[in-house]
């Protein structure tokens, strides 16, 4: 019992438990200045000269300068585990690469400077992370390329996006669309051509939008901009104003901007770029009256056109206004074409059938449309039956043609006839086709065009003849002078059928202007390319050819021989009193019996017995009145 007094006496003397201390601060890094009296921590280096960012930062710290240094790259270490940072400013270094992830773990902060460097495009992965993001400059950077997702994880917080002075040609409207807290959004010095309609419409809070210094002809009218009052300078304005920036762009001053010109707006430096009749004025001294737009015309369109059934079919329709029109078609049986597995519609207005079918043909009509108004033109397809079945082995040849396949030649009787009954048929559907330019002789690659004189037209300074074939939508362009009255094209592909038009080129009296006016248009086709009938292979030709030669060697070799077998059996049948009488010289024969000479002895007699064989040099050298002995 005496043990627990002492035990509690001793008690009070036991060390008390410390509290935990603070971690000690990492060291501030070199050339920089680091404020760590009390939180939040600062670590400013701005214009230290680093070449990256440096690895000693205490990780602690709420805000991070960086600015105007030579840093060229982000990597995903450099700020690792810095989850109280607010603030970080990159701004005027010589960045061009930032890591995928490299601010992940910066998930509270609120603003990031990196404008003045040379980013050229930011991808979805670049700022994953960035949850609680307020601010983000990105100006004066090189970007032409900006992700679809690269502002989803702030996109539901970020309130002002700076992407001025950049490259970028194109915007992910639809990504932008959806930044519904931002209130500055600025766009200028960019190269933007177009905004789609309805791009602002979700962006309730915006309050100030800088589009200035793009490339935009037209505005399209967005609900936000008629809900709110829109002014071009914030000073004076209301809480509720929108200040809408618009100059330096070349806006084309029609009927399409006619909402901007209602609104009542403080001075700014709109002016118009186009029509030529309004072209830079300043927009807001334009009446409205004046922004005015010209209904489609449709100039040119595909005569009826007959194709056999399997063939594909390209239907063409052109038209001009302003604004430009969009071109439509609509199937015989009055449906909306556009692209599918069987046709293809192009923005220039032409309708190709890949694969036409019996039931395709009728009158398809054209449907031109601008803010102006619409234009239709009719065009009849007829759909034949297939070609029959051509043997790939077959010995049937096209009948020959006088002269060169590639002359000129007039147009056949069927033809004729045939254009005949298809320019009656499109005279009950339409209107009749041009008379006044014709095609009188073509060949496989070459086509001679005639139109008649245009005396009524004054001023003409030439001719332009435009073309192209079926099978594609290229335009080729001839000048003409003003005296001619034909020419010759002989750049054409034979098998192809051609649309054609003559423009007269003259000065506009009234505005003293260049203009053109249509002289007629015209459709031929260039005949096929036609293969000699008969006409033998190429290695069959080499063949003959050497056979031919080796039995003229073979034959001119016999021929020497036997002309020299006959000449000796000639010679060596005459008896010799019969060559001696006949020749006209007579030879001298020396025996010199190997020895080095002649020798004039008389040969010795030959001795009884048999003869030796003596192997005998003749050595012969002929007997002429030269050689006659001078003396007895």
């Amino acid at each position: 019992m005496a043990v627990l007094p002492l035990l509690l006496c001793l008690l009070p003397l036991a060390p008390a438990s410390s509290p935990p201390q603070p971690a000690t601060p990492s060291p501030c890094p070199r050339r920089c200045r680091c404020q760590t009296q009390s939180l939040p921590l600062s670590v400013l280096c701005p214009g230290a000269g680093l070449l990256f960012v440096p690895p000693s930062l205490d990780r602690r710290a709420a805000e991070l300068r960086l600015a105007d240094n030579f840093i060229a790259a982000v990597r995903r270490r450099d700020l690792a585990n810095m989850t109280g940072l607010l603030h970080l400013s990159l701004s005027r270094n010589t960045i061009r690469h930032v890591a995928a992830g490299a601010f992940a773990d910066l998930r509270a902060l609120r603003a990031l400077h990196l404008d003045g460097n040379r980013l050229t495009s930011l991808g979805e992965g670049q700022l994953r992370g960035l949850v609680n993001l307020r601010h983000l400059i990105l100006s004066n950077n090189q970007l032409a390329a900006l992700a679809a997702g690269a502002l989803d994880d702030c996109a539901e917080t970020l309130e002002d996006l700076d992407l001025s002075y950049n490259n970028l040609e194109q915007l992910p409207w639809e990504a932008l669309g959806r930044l519904g807290n931002v209130n500055t959004l600025g766009l200028d010095h960019n190269l933007l051509a177009s905004v789609p309609a309805g791009a602002f419409s979700r962006l309730h809070k915006l309050a100030r939008l800088d589009m200035t210094s793009n490339r935009l002809t037209t505005i399209p009218p967005d609900p936000l901009f008629s809900r709110l009052p829109l002014l071009a300078r914030p000073r004076g304005s209301p809480a509720s104003a929108l200040v809408l920036a618009f100059g330096g762009n070349p806006l084309h001053c029609n009927c399409e901007l006619v909402w901007l010109r209602r609104l009542a707006r403080e001075d700014d430096l709109e002016a118009c770029a186009s029509p030529p009749a309004l072209g830079g004025r300043y927009f807001w001294a334009v009446g409205e009256e004046e922004f005015v737009c010209e209904p489609p015309v449709v100039t040119h369109r595909s005569p009826p056109l007959a194709v056999p059934a399997g063939r594909p079919a390209a239907l063409r329709c052109r038209a001009v206004g302003d604004p430009e029109p969009r071109v439509r078609w609509v199937s015989p049986q009055g449906r909306l074409l556009g692209n599918s597995s069987r046709a293809r519609a192009f923005p220039n207005g032409t309708l190709e059938l890949l694969v036409t079918e019996p039931g395709d043909g009728g009158v398809f009509t054209c449907i031109a449309a601008n803010a102006a108004g619409e234009a239709t033109a009719a065009v009849e397809l007829t759909v034949g039956p297939p070609p029959p079945p051509q043997l790939a082995n077959s010995t049937s040849c096209d009948p020959p043609r006088d002269g060169d396949p590639d002359a000129l030649t007039p147009p056949s009787a069927a033809s004729a006839s045939a254009s005949a009954s298809a320019s009656s048929k499109a005279a009950d559907t339409g209107p009749p086709p041009d008379r006044g330019v014709q095609v009188t002789e073509h060949g496989a690659t070459a086509a001679l065009v005639q139109w008649p004189d245009q005396r009524p037209i004054p001023g003409i300074r030439m001719y332009q003849i435009q073309y192209n074939s079926s099978a594609d939508d290229i335009l080729v362009y001839r000048m003409i002078p003003a005296d001619s009255r034909s020419f010759l094209l002989t750049d054409l592909v034979s098998g192809r059928t051609y649309d054609l038009c003559v423009l007269a080129v003259y000065e506009d009296s009234a505005t003293g202007l260049t203009a053109t006016r249509p002289v007629g248009c015209a459709r031929f086709s260039t005949e096929p390319a036609l293969r000699p009938c008969g006409a033998p292979h190429a290695p069959f030709l080499g063949g003959t050819m050497i056979i031919a030669l080796g039995g003229v060697i073979v034959a001119s070799v016999l021929v020497f021989i036997f002309v020299l077998l006959m000449r000796y059996k000639v010679h060596g049948s005459q008896p010799p009193g019969k060559a001696k009488a006949s020749a006209p010289v007579s030879s001298v024969c020396s025996q010199t019996n190997g020895a080095l000479g002649p020798t004039l002895a008389p040969p010795a007699p030959e001795p009884a017995g048999p003869r030796a064989h003596t192997v005998v040099q003749l050595d012969c050298e002929p007997w002429g009145p030269s050689h006659e002995p001078t003396g007895p």
